[in-house]
């Protein structure tokens, strides 16, 4: 693996503070036995304690470990590391890898033997698949019909009452959505415990997803009547993944992609980075990384970049979700993501897309000419005087980006909201 850019380091920080502390602890002062090979990357911090904090980086794959106590990953001690050997100021501690980052090495490498040994053996035997389906798709029928009792219980006695619930009947039901492997219908039925009490609009927001999953227990019990592109956009809201190795397997599309755009989200339990990638034929897809709390997510790439890279789409209605299959080579970045649409086209594009898949909750949008309104939590108003409102977005930052001139903006459309992820202004493209 070649020596990691700065970019590349700073791009990998999980918050702002967390680089900013990283910056001051990027000096050879606190650090001690650091080395480096192809593929690892160690060395021994000096924190206030009395022991020296053991770090190794893997730089393949990236992942991250640390013996500091932080939860953020990678933490500070971590990103100092890759700044220090990003720049070439880390001392040399010869080719012998030290014991810690050795052995955290070697641990993971058997990990990931066993993993593939278990899937092998999986794939190898057609019987032992074809009962698991079965099993899988009979706890799953269970599971819907218990919901779907759950679903007319709740209106029966009014959706008012569920106001009154603790979060613990919310996380009672999602707890026996996932004893029936529907972890995406768990996911939703949890966070909708928390925004009951949260959103000023909750009763509103609770009558369509009461009919969002009502639906989706219609539509799971007919599967057999969808498309393959229909059963696939369901199997994706009840939380139904496809092996990694059946898309990779599927036919690959080059590049170049150009990156649209990215977002990084955590509940507590579950990292997620979501990429929106266009194609040279103007497909856009999506890649989606996930990580658990205490793993580290994929580096995220640059707003902008073209990437000479193959993916492999998942099945499903577009934009698809999508995955890299093969080596991944920045070509430049890009001064404009192309034309945009005005805002009652993007609305427009949006009710056909919840037409062919009602399950989704995200559409991304590029939108032209659009000024940042600083009215309440920020609009976003196009020429013709139509408006979105804006959600999950720094608006002092927009502000001083744009300085309310009309830009091309491209973001996520999510329940009438616009999310920004991109800003094209003075000839780059800018992450807000």
């Amino acid at each position: 693996m070649g020596r990691w850019s700065e970019e590349r380091v700073t791009g990998a920080a999980p918050d702002a503070p967390s680089l900013a502390a990283a910056r001051k602890l990027a000096r050879p002062g606190p650090w001690s036995e650091t080395g480096s090979n192809d593929v690892l990357v160690w060395g021994k911090c000096q924190g206030s304690g009395k022991s020296p904090y053991q770090v190794s980086v893997d730089i393949a794959a990236p992942a991250y470990r640390c013996s500091c106590p932080s939860r953020k990953f990678p933490c500070k001690h971590a990103l100092a590391l890759l700044l220090l050997w990003s720049r070439g100021e880390m001392a040399d501690g010869g080719s012998v890898t030290a014991d810690f980052a050795e052995e955290w090495a070697a641990q993971r490498a058997d990990r990931a033997a066993a993993r593939e040994h278990r899937q092998s053996a999986q794939q190898t035997d057609p019987a032992a698949q074809a009962k698991r389906l079965a099993d899988r798709l009979t706890l799953m029928d269970a599971g819907i019909a218990d919901f779907a009792r759950w679903l007319t219980d709740l209106v029966r006695t009014g959706l008012a009452s569920a106001h009154n619930q603790p979060y613990s009947w919310w996380d009672g039901v999602a707890g026996r959505l996932v004893d029936a492997q529907l972890p995406g219908l768990a996911e939703q039925v949890r966070a909708m415990g928390s925004d009951v009490h949260a959103r000023a609009d909750w009763a509103d927001h609770l009558l369509l997803r009461t009919g969002r999953w009502w639906a989706m227990t219609k539509a799971w019990n007919k599967r057999d009547e969808l498309t393959p592109a229909e059963f696939a956009d369901l199997r994706v809201a009840v939380g139904w993944a496809m092996a990694s190795a059946e898309v990779q397997s599927s036919e690959a599309f080059p590049g170049p992609w150009l990156v649209l755009g990215a977002h990084r989200s955590d509940d507590g339990r579950l990292q997620q980075q979501r990429t929106w990638l266009r194609g040279p034929d103007g497909t856009v897809v999506l890649v989606l990384d996930f990580a658990a709390q205490g793993e580290a997510l994929a580096t995220p790439q640059l707003a902008g970049a073209l990437l000479d890279v193959t993916v492999a789409r998942y099945p499903g209605s577009e934009p698809q979700r999508a995955m890299f299959t093969g080596s991944l080579s920045p070509r430049g970045l890009v001064d404009s993501l192309g034309e945009g649409c005005s805002i009652a086209e993007a609305l427009d594009m949006e009710s056909a897309a919840v037409a062919l898949s009602p399950w989704r909750d995200r559409h991304p949008v590029l939108l032209a000419g659009v000024r940042v309104c600083p009215a309440g939590p920020g609009w976003l108003r196009d020429g013709s005087g139509d408006s979105l409102p804006l959600v999950g977005a720094s608006l002092d930052s927009l502000l001083a980006l744009t300085g309310s001139h009309p830009v091309h903006m491209f973001g996520e459309l999510e329940e009438g909201r616009v999310r920004p992820l991109s800003v094209v202004v003075h000839g780059a493209v800018v992450t807000p």
